[in-house]
């Protein structure tokens, strides 16, 4: 059975409560929260995890956790974290904390493996007390707090699970968590999954739940629904250079009369990637497919809701990294209720984003296309 058929496919779980956080704003508080609330045990698998202001503050509640004898485990990536201190994971281990470095990049470092170098743990994912988790686009880092607070205010999407669903995050963990050097918990999660949260709750799915050979899990859920959308299909992606395959899938969505929306950044931390992107919009364009570029800040949001009853968020970039070398993660949820709520999310950020317009586009400079293919060709190293 199909994501989007009428009932959800058997690795669906029902019975789950999602919430849509948008950005640290809403984010950093909901984590923080669940860490100082925790009981028995606190997951972290992060690929940005900084030593700066935002660091420091989920440092701190991680500490207290262990003091007060909660068991908690850290996996980073070694490329992700690369400006964060070493110290300030050191005082994580002083302070009782279990951490682990994910594919260390220096030689002399144990565990370094050549062809590490280029697959990375891009998983952010949070789970406390093994009934709920945390995953979505956000890292731990001063990006991702609000410009108020003295960060930059990054656009994003997190959710958080609570019920049976969360089982599959917390496998997600423990995988990189063993191959990053890991040991037994003293707390093993529990085996059975945990209770619902309501009879009538969210169906849910972890995709890419198991290890490196399970991403394209993800990348089948997004053609499977574009093949089978019949009205939206609105998707929101920081880094899109799509494969041939999810390029087929958006354009023959659109030519069917699906209104299809990309929205893009307009700026982007990884500048390069943004021009290669480029390279692919004129053959979506000019089979109907709407592209927009993000106006407010830098948006790193990984989301998309198709007929409002299929979402999907997580770390997920529609590149070549994301599909052929990270380890991904991201939660499909198959709920009207909520498809509204990532709809309305998504106009919202229209409201801050620029149409890119076909006639336009198609008289950008010549030396601009010669400057996009180049990048494009050299994809799989960005």
């Amino acid at each position: 059975m199909r994501f989007g058929d009428s009932e959800a496919p058997p690795r669906f779980v029902d019975g789950n409560r999602v919430t849509l956080l948008r950005d640290g704003a809403e984010a950093y508080p909901a984590m923080l929260d669940a860490i100082r609330s925790a009981r028995e045990q606190v997951l972290v698998e992060m690929y940005w995890f900084g030593s700066d202001k935002a660091g420091r503050r989920f440092g701190d509640a991680l500490r207290e956790a262990s003091a007060r004898g909660v068991e908690v485990a850290v996996v980073y990536d070694a490329i992700g974290s690369l400006g964060a201190d070493p110290a300030f994971f050191d005082e994580l281990r002083a302070a009782g904390c279990q951490v682990h470095e994910f594919g260390p990049i220096a030689p002399w470092r144990r565990r370094f493996r050549p062809e590490g170098i280029v697959r990375r743990d891009h998983r952010k994912i949070l789970v406390v007390d093994g009934d709920t988790g945390f995953t979505g686009g956000i890292n731990i880092g001063d990006p991702w707090l609000p410009v108020e607070e003295g960060g930059a205010g990054w656009r994003d999407d997190t959710v958080r699970v609570e019920g049976p669903a969360v089982r599959g995050l917390v496998a997600s963990v423990l995988s990189a968590w063993r191959r990053a050097g890991g040991g037994p918990l003293a707390r093993t999660v529990r085996s059975e999954p945990a209770p619902r949260v309501r009879d009538d709750g969210h169906r849910v799915r972890v995709l890419s739940e198991s290890y490196f050979r399970a991403r394209r899990q993800i990348s089948r859920a997004y053609r499977a629904e574009l093949a089978q959308a019949k009205h939206r299909a609105w998707v929101t992606n920081a880094y899109f250079v799509p494969d041939r395959a999810v390029r087929r899938g958006l354009r023959r969505a659109a030519e069917r009369g699906v209104d299809v929306r990309v929205l893009v950044p307009g700026k982007s931390d990884v500048e390069v990637v943004r021009i290669a992107s480029r390279a692919t919009w004129s053959s979506l364009l000019k089979s109907g497919v709407r592209l927009f570029e993000y106006q407010r800040g830098i948006l790193h949001a990984k989301s998309a809701v198709i007929d409002g009853r299929f979402s999907t968020v997580g770390t997920y970039n529609l590149d070549y990294q994301s599909f052929r070398s990270n380890l991904e993660v991201n939660v499909a949820v198959v709920d009207e209720s909520f498809g509204e709520q990532m709809e309305r999310s998504y106009l919202r950020d229209l409201q801050d984003a620029r149409e890119v317009q076909a006639h336009e586009f198609s008289r950008r400079p010549y030396a601009d296309r010669l400057v996009e293919q180049l990048f494009y060709r050299f994809r799989k190293l960005l």
